[in-house]
């Protein structure tokens, strides 16, 4: 995985494994590797994977079972999704608007893109 500067690792490491689960790749029930296991594929420290399986838990995508590991939590798909979506209206329309006016961009223009892409 190749990190980024600008987001904490943990974080980088939790939306990859979000990815994981919206692409199909990770269902509900699955069991994930173990907090050393997934340290020593990312290399990272496992006290960073520690603070991601924190992370993902307290948004309810995976949960912990005694004994047994780390496993994708039932509704996991649909609370990233929530989530992401809610991220993109609050954050990122917000800062696609901002720069659309910058750059003299309008609503018809970006439609209009979106279509050309999306053919491609």
């Amino acid at each position: 995985m190749d990190f980024k500067d600008q987001k904490p690792i943990y974080l980088q490491i939790a939306d990859h494994i979000c990815n994981l689960i919206l692409t199909g790749q990770l269902g509900e029930g699955d069991k994930l590797s173990s907090v050393r296991e997934y340290a020593a594929e990312m290399e990272v420290n496992v006290n960073t994977v520690a603070r991601t399986f924190e992370w993902l838990q307290n948004h309810q995508v995976i949960q912990s079972r005694r004994g047994l590991g780390n496993f994708v939590s039932p509704g996991a798909k649909q609370a990233i999704e929530s989530e992401r979506r809610e991220e993109f209206y609050t954050q990122q329309i917000p800062e696609l608007h901002h720069t659309m006016q910058a750059l003299g961009i309008t609503i018809d223009d970006l439609v209009d893109h979106l279509k050309q892409i999306s053919t491609t």
